[in-house]
């Protein structure tokens, strides 16, 4: 009896060590699980954070750039040449490019002017003035609308003016080359000094702006315009920029430049072929 008794305790008692032992087990594994789901949760909340502050980086870094683009913008060369003597002659050239963005909306002013004269006497007096409107369509594809207006006392022509809606294309745009085409269907008027009247017509342009940063502080540009009468492609006008420009603080910079004005159907005893070679000093602000 007193066997049976002391084997019913033993028995008892081994029942309650592995009770406490497998409680023991259990609590730890609820120990566990919890400290894993709070290190989970802590490495969740990283993330988050992290995400966060690249979402503001990327946020602000946008923001900086669209600043950037819309900021007031003016390119500006200018090229002065005087004698005096035996020969008393002037002559300068002024390049201006002014381009204000905003939202999908982009202004942009050009002015060309050239004179020259010897003892008094006028030898070049040139200018052209173009405004061109564009609406941002997508990432390269613009709208534009232009009025553009030339003056030439050499050329023949009193006066050249035109206006009428284009595309632009941004066909490469890189921080080495880039290549902007062009093309518009403009309403002209052309004033010839042989003519009593004006000449209205329609004409094609297409234009090409390219650039390449050679090195740091070189760079290769180049402008092509083609402009003719639709009726009459013998009638046609050619304009090329070749330019060379070398950085020498933020802000200025020198450049060569190479200009070549072309009119086939030039009036009687003009040249078709006006070349301009200049040394210019350049601001960017």
């Amino acid at each position: 009896m007193l066997l049976k008794k002391i084997l019913f305790i033993s028995a008892s008692l081994s029942c309650l060590v592995f009770a406490n032992a497998s409680t023991i087990d259990t609590s730890k594994q609820i120990l566990d699980t919890k400290a894993q789901i709070a290190e989970l949760q802590a490495k969740l909340q990283e993330l988050e954070n992290a995400t966060t502050t690249q979402k503001q980086k990327d946020e602000e870094l946008a923001l900086i750039k669209k600043r950037k683009d819309e900021a007031l913008k003016t390119h500006t060369e200018f090229g002065f040449v005087s004698t005096k003597g035996n020969t008393n002659t002037t002559a300068y050239n002024l390049d201006t490019k002014i381009q204000k963005a905003f939202n999908k909306h982009q202004l942009t002013f050009l002015g060309d002017g050239e004179y020259a004269s010897d003892n008094g006497t006028d030898t070049k007096n040139k200018y052209l003035l173009e405004l061109n409107y564009g609406y941002k369509l997508n990432k390269n594809l613009y709208l534009e609308y232009i009025l553009g207006y030339k003056y030439d006392e050499f050329s023949g022509y009193d006066y050249q003016a035109y206006t009428g809606p284009g595309l632009k294309y941004k066909a490469i745009q890189s921080d080495v080359h880039n290549l902007d085409l062009s093309s518009a269907l403009l309403m002209s008027t052309d004033k010839q000094e042989s003519d009593v009247d004006a000449y209205n017509y329609t004409s094609g342009r297409v234009k090409i702006e390219y650039s390449w940063q050679i090195f740091k502080n070189l760079k290769f540009a180049e402008t092509f315009t083609y402009r003719a009468d639709i009726t009459k492609i013998e009638d046609y006008f050619i304009f090329s920029k070749t330019a060379f420009t070398s950085k020498i603080s933020d802000i200025f910079s020198v450049g060569l430049n190479y200009k070549v004005d072309y009119v086939n159907m030039a009036e009687t005893g003009k040249q078709r072929t006006d070349k301009t070679l200049s040394a210019n000093l350049i601001a960017d602000f």
